[in-house]
């Protein structure tokens, strides 16, 4: 009788799995995390080479989810955000929902950026390896750091706000897209953007019923795209279990606990900047924060294990639509534009990371340098692809025009792509924020 009723509760278990996503993804994560750790350096089954091997192997359903979702990245951008536009009326809504969008994007990320100050200059995560990477970074430059002729041209360089503020002009133009073609194969999700909202904002000044064959094949390529998105969820617990799998092959668990300290901080940073969205959703609309929480759940899931918004925006839309019930117009055109500008985890992450850098190798930067870094993570953070590893190459651009040697970024790339998973379920969390404070103050729909 007692196996009866255990293998009835098993029966449930493996129906209640088979039907949520985010339970099949959360098992795979976990299995994924236990082969890793068997496979990889920690336990040492096999030899480093063959575990490579075995990673890349085991990677290749993950591989397979991201290049379905990167194919029709593009057209799903492109489409949702005309068609948010022209949906919306244009005119005074337009305005609204943009004018909202904005405020809310660049308050958080700017938030963010000087709170990721605020906790290294307070916990100070570099300062146990200053010795190490200041070492390290004397012996490969020709001048020493921390000398007087060091830091007198140091302060003779433009460093990060002298060149933004000599190259603003031409980012600014550069964001105007001239040739469509090379910026679609570049993946330039900015310039993307920008045509996007021009060529909805021209058909809703055309007039709907003028430009209707257009926006017919546009709805027709999103529902193509949408049935690629569906082919490339049925892989999400095997692209999950791979990509972490590899993960831990690669880094191992124990490289977290050799810069706990840095993580530490990063995850710190992290978690209030969650409460700091959950605190603005309370504020600005009358949902239930639990409520909210638990819709989103499976979206940061997802984006946790793939370390990509872009591959969960379809996932995150359908969420915002059926489970929060926002209008379809004001999803289809927020969720896509947030997944591309809306990066305020990765904002102080590379905050952190940077100030990490400079303390790690003996430097103490003035609150002018800091102004300028805050303000060159929060310029670059807007528009970055939502894409895995992007965050590093900004890192490192940013870091370099501080004048911080870039001897103490491999500290940082070790734990890359774990925190870059933890910074892109956040990143999620406030695009899927920014979409119930820009459709309205609402109550939380029901639901049956």
């Amino acid at each position: 009788m007692v196996r009866g009723k255990i293998g009835s509760h098993r029966d449930k278990l493996r129906a209640w799995v088979r039907t949520r996503l985010w339970a099949q993804v959360l098992v795979g994560l976990a299995f994924g995390v236990l082969v890793g750790a068997v496979l990889g350096p920690d336990v040492g089954l096999v030899a480093p080479e063959a575990g490579e091997i075995v990673g890349r192997w085991l990677a290749i359903p993950g591989r397979i989810f991201l290049g379905l979702i990167s194919l029709v990245l593009v057209p799903l951008v492109l489409v949702s955000i005309v068609q948010g536009i022209t949906g919306s009326g244009g005119g005074q809504t337009l305005r609204r929902l943009g004018g909202r969008l904005l405020v809310f994007v660049v308050a958080t990320t700017a938030i963010a950026s000087f709170l990721g100050v605020l906790l290294a200059s307070v916990l100070r995560p570099g300062e146990m390896l200053r010795g190490v990477v200041a070492e390290s970074a004397a012996s490969e430059q020709t001048r020493p750091e921390g000398t007087a002729e060091a830091a007198a041209e140091t302060a003779a360089e433009p460093g990060v706000g002298g060149t933004l503020l000599a190259n603003g002009p031409d980012l600014i133009v550069d964001i105007l897209p001239t040739n469509m073609t090379a910026v679609v194969l570049e993946r330039n999700m900015l310039a993307i953007v920008v045509f996007a909202v021009l060529l909805g904002v021209a058909c809703t000044v055309s007039g709907r019923e003028r430009v209707r064959p257009l926006l017919d094949v546009l709805a027709a390529i999103l529902e193509v795209s949408m049935s690629i998105v569906k082919w490339a969820m049925f892989l999400a617990p095997l692209a999950v279990f791979g990509l972490m799998a590899q993960l831990v092959i690669q880094v191992g668990l124990g490289t977290i606990g050799t810069l706990a300290a840095y993580a530490g901080t990063v995850l710190l940073g992290l978690a209030l900047l969650y409460a700091i969205f959950m605190a603005i959703v309370a504020l600005t609309t009358r949902r239930q924060l639990l409520g909210f929480a638990g819709a989103i759940a499976p979206v940061q899931l997802m984006a946790f294990s793939t370390s990509s918004t872009a591959a969960v925006m379809p996932l995150s839309i359908d969420t915002a639509i059926r489970t929060l019930g926002v209008r379809s117009q004001t999803a289809n055109l927020v969720i896509p534009l947030a997944a591309t500008i809306n990066m305020a985890g990765t904002a102080m992450y590379q905050t952190i990371a940077i100030l990490f850098l400079a303390q790690a190798a003996g430097l103490d930067l003035s609150v002018g340098v800091t102004i300028g870094v805050v303000v060159s993570v929060v310029a670059a953070s807007i528009g970055a692809p939502g894409t895995p590893g992007v965050g590093v190459v900004i890192l490192s651009q940013i870091a370099t025009g501080a004048g911080i040697p870039a001897t103490g970024l491999p500290l940082v790339l070790g734990l890359d792509r774990p925190l870059d998973m933890a910074r892109t379920a956040v990143n999620v969390t406030g695009d899927l924020a920014a979409c119930v404070v820009v459709d309205g103050a609402r109550s939380d729909p029901e639901h049956d």
